[in-house]
């Protein structure tokens, strides 16, 4: 079996950063042929499944009780159990999760601007949030579909020096 004789993952931790983790310890200390976490047993095979992520490949995790399947960058792209309970997730270019479905009929949607701040989050309970950021990625305004509403404004220095919001509180800070 080489370096690795057993591998024990938690079963939420299984990803790419863990797979190059465990590639450096074998490779430059070979004392840790056995790496010690959470969870389960990999067979040998599934261990050169789930490490072929770290070269640019989907990662899929199967075990008695579930499957995981990972993007080449770590995330998670989907979860089933053998309860027939499934999660599936989204990302965009630059990693950020954009949606997420489950089995239940639940569903998120997000977006982000240009610097990764969350813009827009909505569910399927109809629940909806919208915000908008400075060029420091401070919070400047933000709503939702219960009728709330905030403002802020910052100084030079990024602390707030305005609030206003829908309860009719305003607050100079100066």
């Amino acid at each position: 079996m080489g370096f690795i004789d057993k591998v024990k993952i938690d079963k939420n931790l299984i990803g790419v950063y863990l797979n190059k983790i465990i590639l450096l310890m074998k490779d430059e200390y070979p004392i840790y042929k056995n790496i010690e976490s959470y969870g389960f047993n990999l067979s040998e095979d599934e261990l050169d499944y789930v490490l072929s992520g770290i070269f640019g490949e989907p990662v899929t995790v199967r075990y008695k009780n579930y499957i995981s399947i990972y993007d080449e960058y770590g995330n998670i792209l989907y979860y089933e159990n053998s309860n027939g309970l499934w999660i599936k997730y989204e990302y965009d270019n630059n990693g950020n999760q954009i949606y997420y479905e489950d089995s239940n009929g639940n569903w998120r949607k997000y977006e982000y601007d240009n610097n990764g701040n969350k813009v827009y989050y909505e569910n399927s309970n109809g629940f909806w949030r919208k915000s908008e950021y400075d060029n420091n990625g401070n919070e400047i305004y933000y709503e939702n579909s219960n009728g709330l509403w905030r403002k802020r404004e910052y100084d030079e220095k990024e602390y707030i020096i305005y609030y206003e919001d829908s309860h009719g509180r305003i607050k100079n800070y100066r």
